[in-house]
Parts: structure tokens; sequence; C-alpha cells
């Protein structure tokens, strides 16, 4: 067999065992083709966003209008509120979309060390795992974020011994994303192809402590 061609072959199993380590870290990608994107995927931003108050005696529109009143998230939620009065449901998934930004193109483009401060140390391990894998492969993926099509709050749960709180959220965002290898040849994917990536991830954080942060501690597709 031409060498050439066997060299095609070894770069398509390498692409393809990255694609599988990638959906095990992140979520599930599906590609379709769609107009360009002319505005914010999240209207008109923050600026805009309705800041709702909670009535004495009346329900806490700012947990309900994300889960159900009864359930044990809406409890969980309305305990990390009285851990840390700062705490806003609608505020944190705002954050969360623009986290969930950051940190997805932070490991597309290998720069893991420009979003440490918002990883657990497990996370961590595992995207650094995929972008040590591309390196020692010679592989790169270009990427380019087009938005966020979807946020929602599944789950959340407080620890009230040790004051943290964790936040489940399901995202599905958009972008372009191809792997090439060390001619800079596309060995996977096409850069016209608008790809939906689906994640569920969660959030910790000690309510009330003096860094705001959230860490993403826990992913799944």
């Amino acid at each position: 067999m031409d060498s050439a061609v066997i060299q095609l072959l070894v770069l398509a199993g390498i692409a393809v065992f990255l694609i599988l380590r990638l959906r095990s870290v992140l979520g599930s990608r599906e590609g379709f083709e769609k107009p360009p994107v002319t505005g914010p995927a999240n209207g008109d931003g923050a600026s805009s966003r309705q800041r709702f108050e909670v009535i004495e005696g009346g329900p806490d529109t700012d947990i309900f209008d994300h889960v159900a009143e009864d359930s044990p998230a809406a409890k969980a939620l309305a305990q990390m509120k009285n851990a840390d009065p700062e705490f806003h449901v609608g505020d944190f998934l705002q954050g969360a979309r623009g986290a969930y930004e950051m940190i997805l193109m932070a490991f597309e483009n290998g720069d893991l060390d420009s979003i440490l401060p918002f990883l657990s140390r497990d996370v961590f391990s595992s995207f650094d795992d995929v972008v040590q894998l591309r390196e020692r492969e010679g592989l790169r993926v270009d990427a380019q974020f087009v938005g966020v099509r979807e946020v929602e709050l599944i789950t959340a749960n407080y620890d009230a011994d040790t004051r943290e709180g964790e936040v489940t959220v399901r995202f599905v965002g958009e972008l372009t994303s191809v792997v090439r290898n060390a001619a800079g040849e596309v060995i996977e994917g096409d850069p016209n192809v608008v790809k939906r990536q689906k994640d569920v991830w969660t959030f910790a954080r000690e309510m009330g402590a003096a860094n705001p942060n959230w860490k993403l501690v826990a992913t799944d597709g």
C-alpha cells in the first residue's frame, strides 16, 4: 500500500480517537447548516435583564422561574440564597453562559492556564489529558464560537455543613471546529458547518466566601 495512503489512514484513526476522548470530556456535537448570526445569542445582554425581587411572604420568582416550586432544587437554591444574600439565580445563569463560552474555547484552543481558577482539579486533569494528546499527535483544533442556544438549570444541591452550593446547568452551544494535522491539513470537520455542542456542567462554590468565582467541578454530555 502506498505510504501516503497509510499515513492518511493513521491520521484518520487518530482523529476518530481524539473525537471520542473529546465527547467523554465535553458533550456531543451535531452538525447543521445555519445562516450567519448577526447579533449576540443572549439578546440585549445584562443591561436589559429584569431583576426580580423577593416579596415578603410571597414566592421567590428568582428561583421559581427556573425550577419547580416544590422541588429539591428549589429548596437548595433557597438555602444558598440564605447563606449568601448576594446570590441570585438569574445572575448566576447569566454568568454561567459567559463561563461556558470562555471555558469551552480555552479548551478547544489548548489554553488551560487562562481558565485554571475556574476548574476543579479533576476537571483540569481531564481537559489536560486531551490537550496533551493533541500535542503528542501534532494535531490542532481551530474553532470559532457562534453562540449559546440554550441554558437550562437542571438541579441544585446545598451542603449546610460545608456551605458548598452546587448547580448543574445544561448548555447547547454552537461553534465551528476542525482538526488539522502538523501540515495544517483538515483531517476532521468543516469550517463552514456550525456544530451544536451539548453539555451538562456542574459548578460549585462555598456560599458567602470572599472569592466570588464558581468552579466547574463536573462535566457530562
